[in-house]
C-alpha cells in the first residue's frame, strides 16, 4: 500500500470520566460495544487492523468488502466493527469471530455479519488528516462516506449536551466527547473522554468464593431466573473491602447448603480460587455494571446494596436487556 500513513497505526484513545464534559469546544458521539479497527484502502487492497495492530481481515470479510466498496479509493479510517441482532450490539457473537476455522468465520459471517462503523477519517489520497482538527476531520469523513447506498456506517455526532444523554439510557453504551478543536495523537489519551453508560440488576445470590485469607469471603456469585425458571450464573461481585470480607463469613452462613463445585478451568485462576460454596437462593444484591456479553456481565460488577425487599424469584433474565 501506498498510503500517507502505514500500519501498524496506533488509534488515539480516550480517557475515562464519570461525567460528560460541557462546553463550546465538545461534541459527542455514542460509544460502540465492538473491536477497535483502523481500516487502510489503497484501491482493491484493504487490510484491517486491530487496536493492537493484529491483522483482522480473515475474520471480517464482509466488513473488508464494505470498505471496498466505498467510493473513496485510497483511504484510513479509523472505526468499530460491530455486530447487532434486534437492535442489541452482539460482543458475544462478534468474538466467536475470532477463531482459527474458516469455515466457522465465514458461516458466521452470512448468519451474523458484521458492520463497520467509521468515526474518524485520518487519510484521503495522498494526505495524511491527522493534524486538522477535528470538527474538519469530520466534515471530510461525512463527504467520503455519507453518500449512496453507504456501505460504512457513519457514527452519529451532536454539539448538544443534553442530546448526548441519550446515549447514556436505554440500550446504549455510553459516550464519546472529542474536543473539536484537537488533532488526532495516535495511542495518545488527549482530546476524547468517555463515559460509560451504567446499568444495575437486582441479582440472587447463589454461591460464593472464600477469600485469599481464611475466614473471608472473595466474591459473590451472581444468578438471574430466565423464562423457564431456571436460575443462571450471570457473573460475580467482588472488590469488597477487608472488613467486608469478614462480615460477608457471618451473614452467608445461614444460607450455605454445603454443596461445592469448581468453575470453568480458567488461565488467571487456580484451581482452589474457582472453587465455588452454594448457598440457597434466597438472597438478593442490587449491583452496577457496564457491559455485557451474551446473558453474563462481562466484566465483574459492583456491589450497590442487599435488596431484602426484593423476592428472588423477580430477579429476572431480562434485566440485563433493559
Amino acid at each position: 500500500m501506498r498510503l500517507p500513513l502505514s500500519e501498524p497505526l496506533a488509534p488515539q484513545l480516550a480517557r475515562s470520566a464519570r461525567e460528560l464534559p460541557a462546553g463550546e469546544g465538545w461534541c459527542y458521539e455514542p460509544k460502540w460495544d465492538g473491536f477497535r479497527t483502523i481500516a487502510f484502502r489503497d484501491g482493491d487492497e484493504v487490510r484491517l487492523q486491530s487496536r493492537g495492530g493484529k491483522p483482522m481481515n480473515r475474520y471480517f470479510p464482509e466488513v473488508v468488502e464494505q470498505v471496498r466498496a466505498l467510493t473513496g479509493e485510497r483511504l484510513v479510517l479509523d472505526g468499530e466493527v460491530i455486530v447487532v441482532v434486534d437492535g442489541l450490539q452482539e460482543f458475544d457473537l462478534l468474538s466467536q469471530r475470532i477463531h482459527p476455522a474458516a469455515s466457522r468465520v465465514e458461516r458466521l459471517a452470512r448468519e451474523t455479519p458484521a458492520a463497520y462503523v467509521a468515526f474518524d477519517l485520518l487519510a484521503e489520497g495522498d494526505e495524511a488528516l491527522v493534524e486538522l482538527p477535528y470538527r474538519d476531520r469530520r466534515e471530510r469523513l461525512v463527504d467520503a462516506v455519507d453518500h449512496g447506498d453507504r456501505p460504512v456506517e457513519l457514527t452519529p455526532v451532536t454539539a448538544d449536551l443534553e442530546s448526548a444523554g441519550q446515549w447514556l439510557t436505554g440500550v446504549s453504551e455510553g459516550v464519546i466527547a472529542k474536543e473539536s478543536a484537537a488533532p488526532y495523537r495516535p495511542g495518545e489519551r488527549t482530546g476524547m473522554v468517555k463515559v460509560k453508560r451504567v446499568r444495575t440488576a437486582d441479582c440472587v445470590v447463589r454461591a460464593f468464593r472464600f477469600g485469599k485469607h481464611e475466614g473471608t469471603v472473595g466474591s459473590l456469585i451472581l444468578g438471574l431466573y430466565d423464562d423457564g425458571g431456571e436460575l443462571r450464573e450471570v457473573g460475580h461481585v467482588s472488590g469488597f473491602k477487608a472488613r467486608e470480607k469478614r462480615e460477608l463469613i457471618e451473614r452467608l452462613e445461614p444460607y450455605r447448603t454445603y454443596e461445592r463445585g469448581s468453575g470453568e478451568p480458567s488461565r488467571w485462576k487456580s484451581d482452589e480460587e474457582l472453587v465455588w460454596e452454594g448457598l440457597r437462593p434466597e438472597l438478593v444484591v442490587e449491583v452496577a455494571f457496564d457491559h455485557i456479553t451474551g446473558n453474563r456481565i462481562r466484566h465483574g460488577a459492583r456491589f450497590l446494596r442487599w435488596r431484602e425487599d426484593k423476592d428472588p424469584r423477580d430477579c429476572r433474565l431480562d434485566q440485563l436487556r433493559q
